[in-house]
C-alpha cells in the first residue's frame, strides 16, 4: 500500500458520496472513483483494483445492494476491503453483509472521525 489510502465510494445517495468525498478530501486519502449502486461498484473495483485499498460500501441500494456487490468484489479479489455503511437498525442486514466477506462498519448518521476510524481500522 501506498502512503495515500485509494477509497472507492458506493452509495446510491448523491449527497452521501458527495459527503464522503468531503471527508476524505485529505492528503492522506483520494478518491479513485465513485459508484451508485453495487452493480457499477463491482464494475468500478474490476478497472481500478490495483489502486483501491478500500471500498466504503452502502448496504441498501437499488440494482444489487452491498451484500450482493461485496459477494462479488471478495469474488473477484478475497483480499478486498470493504467497509459497509448502514443506517442505524440495520442488524440483520449488517450480518449478511459479513457474512457476504465485508471488512467492517459505520453506522449513519456518523461524525467524520467515525469514518476515518473505520478506515484505519480495516486497513490494521
Amino acid at each position: 500500500m501506498s502512503d495515500t489510502i485509494g477509497i472507492l465510494i458506493v452509495d446510491d445517495s448523491d449527497y452521501m458520496r458527495s459527503r464522503l468525498k468531503n471527508v476524505l478530501d485529505d492528503t492522506r486519502y483520494y478518491i479513485v472513483d465513485e459508484a451508485p449502486n453495487g452493480a457499477w461498484a463491482v464494475q468500478k473495483y474490476k478497472e481500478h483494483a490495483a489502486d483501491v485499498d478500500v471500498v466504503l460500501m452502502d448496504i441498501v441500494m437499488r440494482k444489487a445492494n452491498g451484500v450482493k456487490a461485496t459477494a462479488a468484489i471478495k469474488h473477484i479479489d478475497p483480499d478486498a476491503r470493504v467497509l459497509m455503511c448502514t443506517s442505524v437498525g440495520q442488524r440483520k442486514k449488517m450480518k449478511l453483509a459479513a457474512r457476504a466477506g465485508a471488512d467492517g462498519y459505520v453506522t449513519k448518521p456518523f461524525d467524520d472521525d467515525d469514518i476515518i476510524e473505520a478506515i484505519d481500522g480495516v486497513l490494521a
